[in-house]
């Protein structure tokens, strides 16, 4: 990721901890930002093997195909080891100059509380990172920066409803997102039951039920640790 320096800067960065993630987490709010011409860029931790039904040629195929549906600027890979990701120096490093580089105003980082080992070192990982990638006097590649403000997406494997910071409507983007979601087929249709409710219809249900919450036909919800300002009540739904 030599080059990344010649990339326009990001409006967004979303670091998903393994491929799928940022799709399962807010596919739609990739597409909804994509439709009013943001930047959007993603940064997959670690290539998400090995896993029951897929390999690393699948999976990269499954992610180009996923990134194609989403019209993302950016996306990249850190190497970092499935299922053993810590919020280790170098990989801080790693992050940091990726953060540098790419010098997205607002990062999306997986929700902090979760059954996934790798997610919860992720989320560590990135607020560290965050923070050292506006150090100066360092060999780390790029500029000082530090994106405004980290926001939490909702990709669990726990059975709980944490309350929002927002919801935000995704109803026009449902269909787009299910179809990046449908390109990882090694990780949500192969060896799943096929008699519903299955893991589709399980998401479809989840994104309802956040749409309900706020009036719409599907949302997805999002998480701060601080809080959110708004200029003006005119987006509300």
């Amino acid at each position: 990721m030599a080059d990344l320096i010649k990339i326009p800067p990001l409006d967004i960065l979303v670091v998903a901890p393994h491929p799928d993630d940022a799709e399962l987490g807010m596919g739609g709010a990739i597409l909804h930002y994509k439709s009013i011409g943001y930047r959007i860029g993603v940064i997959d931790l670690t290539d998400g093997e090995p896993t029951p039904h897929g390999s690393t040629t699948i999976r990269a195929e499954e992610t180009t195909a996923a990134t194609s549906i989403l019209g993302l600027d950016w996306r990249g890979n850190l190497g970092l080891p499935n299922r053993s990701v810590q919020a280790t120096l170098e990989a801080r490093a790693q992050l940091a100059g990726v953060f540098r580089q790419l010098k997205p105003r607002i990062l999306f980082a997986p929700y902090w509380v979760d059954a996934h080992p790798d997610h919860v070192a992720a989320v560590e990982l990135i607020e560290a990172a965050r923070f050292w990638s506006k150090l100066s006097k360092t060999d780390m590649p790029g500029e000082p920066h530090h994106p405004s403000r980290i926001l939490y997406y909702h990709c669990i494997h726990l059975r709980v409803v944490e309350k929002p910071a927002f919801v935000l409507d995704i109803s026009l983007f449902w269909e787009q997102k299910l179809a990046a979601i449908e390109c990882y087929r090694s990780q949500f249709i192969v060896g799943r039951p096929s008699e519903p409710p299955t893991f589709i219809d399980r998401l479809r249900d989840q994104a309802a039920f956040w749409g309900w919450s706020i009036g719409t036909a599907y949302g997805e919800p999002f998480a701060s640790r601080e809080p959110l300002g708004l200029a003006s009540l005119r987006d509300l739904v």
